[in-house]
């Protein structure tokens, strides 16, 4: 079960070919991209009365949110308030009709300004979820290597913003594509940490791990399906890299891509029947979709946009998120509709992951030669970076 080393450099290579490194210290057209019955631009908001943590917090909160921090006289809403041990506050519209008055009693400081925030998302933007309590998990380069010369990463989870950072692995190897199992606090990536490229569940509860895929070669991409049951994962245990699928557990592998290039980084439609996956079948890098219970894989539109890679599907079923390479330096994050069609450049940036409202997405972006994870509002195309770390960051993927 040990990899022989042509397999184990093509496992690194393909490593340090989606590695990114940031370091922890601490208006697109509706019509093209399926969020039509969403809103689209800048909220204008006003806050006023809190301070220190909970002004901070709220502000980045509310930004990433797709609000606009402005002037009473130009808002239409107005957040008033105080912060002294708990937040009382009081949402009203530009009618001065109050919407809500509510206290935040207990937790910390940023706790109570992330409830806070949720609930003026909820109130101030009809049918889009609130994701300041979410976490995202990604892995972490700690910048040192172990006796194999490897560098070392390890799989680190932290809030949607970037802090209360936390390492889950401490294995000292190579870790790819943590991934969360949806609904529970279980998460699934890839580690050398047995001298071979093997899958892992990981529960974060109890920090049990077991080994789901463990063959001879590539063992990798794991994503669970939405309602916890299936994994699809990249394996060349038949040759090449093809996109498999098995029961959550490991059991009930069944194989639904054979070709002779590469195939990368599935992804599961909401409703579990279709997988979303790169390859290069027909030579450029672009995108296909297969029936999870099996069949023929087909083409994904994305417009004429080549080198697409590494897609999300948004949660609402109805948007595509992938990142576009271009040279080895240049990436840029795409939106196309589920159903093939324009692709809508967002931003520049690279490993898109949706959060649960279906409007923004976790990317990796390039700042002074670092990579770092940075959180992109498609409505607006607002970037906000989030905390930054002490090592190099990668493939996020957002808690649902």
């Amino acid at each position: 079960m040990i990899l022989s080393p042509t397999s184990r450099r093509r496992w690194l290579l393909a490593s340090a070919a989606a590695l990114v490194h940031c370091h922890l210290a601490a208006q697109p057209d509706p019509s093209t991209i399926n969020i039509s019955d969403k809103v689209a631009g800048f909220v204008p908001i006003a806050l006023s009365g809190f301070t220190g943590e909970v002004d901070q917090t709220l502000r980045f909160d509310l930004e990433v949110a797709g609000f606009s921090l402005v002037p009473p006289a130009q808002a239409r809403f107005e957040l008033n308030g105080k912060n002294n041990g708990q937040i009382e506050c009081t949402l009203t519209d530009a009618g001065k009709h109050t919407l809500f008055a509510r206290a935040y009693p207990g937790g910390t400081p940023r706790a109570q300004a992330h409830a806070l925030a949720d609930d003026v998302v909820q109130a101030a933007i009809p049918g889009q979820k609130g994701i300041a309590k979410t976490k995202i998990v990604f892995k972490l380069d700690t910048g040192h290597r172990n006796d194999h010369n490897d560098a070392v990463s390890e799989v680190c989870l932290a809030d949607y913003d970037g802090a209360n950072p936390f390492q889950v692995t401490q294995d000292g190897t190579i870790v790819r594509s943590p991934a969360w199992m949806p609904g529970h606090r279980t998460l699934f990536y890839s580690s050398f940490r047995l001298g071979r490229a093997c899958i892992y569940s990981h529960d974060l509860a109890t920090g049990a791990r077991a080994a789901v895929a463990s063959f001879n070669g590539m063992n990798d991409g794991a994503a669970i399906s939405p309602d916890g049951t299936r994994i699809a994962m990249v394996l060349s245990k038949g040759g090449s890299p093809d996109i498999w699928v098995a029961n959550v557990d490991g059991s009930g592998l069944r194989q639904l891509t054979t070709t002779r290039e590469d195939d990368s980084s599935p992804c599961w439609s909401p409703d579990g029947r279709t997988i979303c996956f790169s390859s290069r079948a027909e030579g450029a890098t672009r995108l296909y979709l297969v029936d999870a219970a099996g069949g023929a894989m087909r083409p994904l539109n994305t417009g004429g946009i080549r080198g697409a890679t590494e897609p999300d599907w948004s949660p609402d079923g109805k948007s595509i998120a992938f990142t576009q390479m271009s040279g080895r330096e240049n990436f840029r994050i795409y939106v196309v509709p589920a159903a093939g069609g324009e692709a809508q450049y967002i931003s520049d940036g690279e490993d898109p992951t949706w959060a649960p409202n279906s409007r923004t997405l976790a990317v990796v972006r390039r700042k002074g030669g670092l990579r770092r994870l940075s959180l992109l509002d498609v409505f607006t195309r607002r970037v906000k970076d989030s905390a930054s770390f002490s090592g190099s960051c990668s493939q996020p993927s957002w808690a649902r």
